[in-house]
């Protein structure tokens, strides 16, 4: 495939529309509605985000990882906290949260600043999480290099004859919550005039703005 060939490929967008008059009156409740129509539609990892940080070099990096929960006070997720997110996040504790539905036309980018968890949240979250999960997280150094897949592997061999079933959770690895300043709801439309509707808080009230496409 040439670069012609990429610049020629497009599709029509033909969603719902997305309007000042039918949004919630917050964020919060408006994310909750679309999250829930994105799990009702079936849509492969619908919890998956990008989460874009910008590290002590100002340089920006960005991965998908899955949203495990939010609430009134944010959106969170769980990582290794030396991994190269974490330090960013240690550097600058700002961050975005972009969440992608192709099959509804949607996105939804979230803005705000991030602190790590409770250590009972992160407790709880870690217990439920499969036991493969669990050793996973004490066998991997995140972001640092290793050898090979084999040294991984039988570091969980070990881990495992060391744990038996119950690992506990390790003092490296835990949640970040994101408290949100800005939500970006962006519903696709035809002839590419999508909608965009933003909430930003100002002065502790959710302002409702749309933005031109």
């Amino acid at each position: 495939m040439d670069k012609k060939e990429l610049a020629d490929l497009r599709r029509e967008f033909t969603s719902n529309q997305l309007t000042k008059a039918t949004v919630t009156a917050g964020p919060f409740e408006q994310f909750g509605r679309w999250m829930d129509e994105a799990l009702k539609a079936d849509i492969t990892d619908a919890t998956a985000m990008t989460l874009a940080t910008v590290g002590a070099d100002d340089r920006p990096s960005a991965r998908v990882v899955l949203l495990k929960y939010f609430d009134d006070d944010g959106l969170a997720f769980f990582t290794n906290y030396a991994s190269k997110k974490a330090m960013d996040l240690d550097a600058n504790p700002f961050a975005v949260m972009h969440f992608y539905w192709a099959k509804l036309d949607r996105q939804v980018a979230v803005y705000g600043r991030i602190e790590k968890t409770s250590r009972e949240k992160s407790e709880k979250y870690f217990k439920s999480r499969p036991l493969e999960s669990r050793l996973s997280a004490w066998a991997s150094m995140q972001s640092k290099t290793v050898a090979s897949r084999a040294v991984l592997e039988q570091r969980v061999v070990e881990l495992r004859d060391q744990f038996g079933d119950d690992p506990p959770l390790p003092s490296f690895w835990g949640g970040f919550n994101l408290t949100p300043d800005k939500f970006e709801f962006w519903q696709g439309r035809q002839n590419r005039l999508h909608d965009r509707i933003v909430y930003e808080l100002k002065d502790g009230v959710w302002e409702i703005d749309r933005l031109s496409p």
